[in-house]
């Protein structure tokens, strides 16, 4: 019945919809695996951080958790985005002529996933900077040559598998958004493409 009811809209309906069901579901997976493995690399990061009272985090380290953070949570907005995409790939699909959405609307629902996945992927280059700067920091403070290392005198000083964690957490955030963000640029081609 799908079969009789796909062949019965016209080819650029048809073609969106499959589009829109294609690169939603792809970039719907693609950010739900990376989201959950940044979002379980920062629960170790700050778990570690918080129970290894021996390091004191800097400040640069703080900024990228809290930015790393915010970009996470865009992803998941962005993957219930694309998830989203699928439920408009449905519409187009088994929709009559009169309840099936408007080319604006695909538009502008396009538009919020581009626009969100931007938003999430600055938050990212703010904590990449943050982090990247702490690091940066942190080994500069770190002695180059075989030295005596007096932990009390370097707390907060020395580059912790936490830290990296971090930077590890936040690449991956990036990833999804870029991900995100091609798929939204893919879409509105297919859409405005005559």
């Amino acid at each position: 019945m799908a079969g009789e009811l796909d062949y019965s809209l016209p080819p650029a309906v048809r073609r969106i919809a499959r589009a829109f069901a294609r690169v939603g579901w792809i970039s719907f997976w693609i950010q739900i695996v990376l989201a959950v493995v940044s979002a379980l690399l920062l629960i170790f990061a700050v778990a570690g951080l918080r129970f290894n009272q021996a390091n004191e985090s800097t400040p640069g380290t703080d900024a990228g958790l809290f930015f790393a953070t915010c970009g996470l949570l865009a992803v998941f907005f962005g993957a219930y985005w694309s998830f989203r995409y699928t439920r408009v790939a449905k519409q187009l699909r088994f929709g009559d002529s009169t309840s099936r959405p408007k080319p604006k609307d695909a538009i502008r629902t396009i538009q919020v996933g581009l626009y969100a996945s931007l938003i999430g992927m600055f938050l990212c280059l703010m904590g990449a900077g943050a982090i990247a700067g702490a690091l940066t920091f942190k080994s500069f403070e770190q002695s180059q040559g075989p030295t005596v290392i007096n932990p009390a005198a370097l707390r907060g000083a020395l580059i912790t598998p936490f830290d990296l964690f971090i930077l590890q957490s936040n690449t991956n955030t990036s990833i999804a958004h870029f991900v995100a963000i091609l798929s939204s640029l893919w879409l509105s081609r297919t859409v405005n493409r005559q």
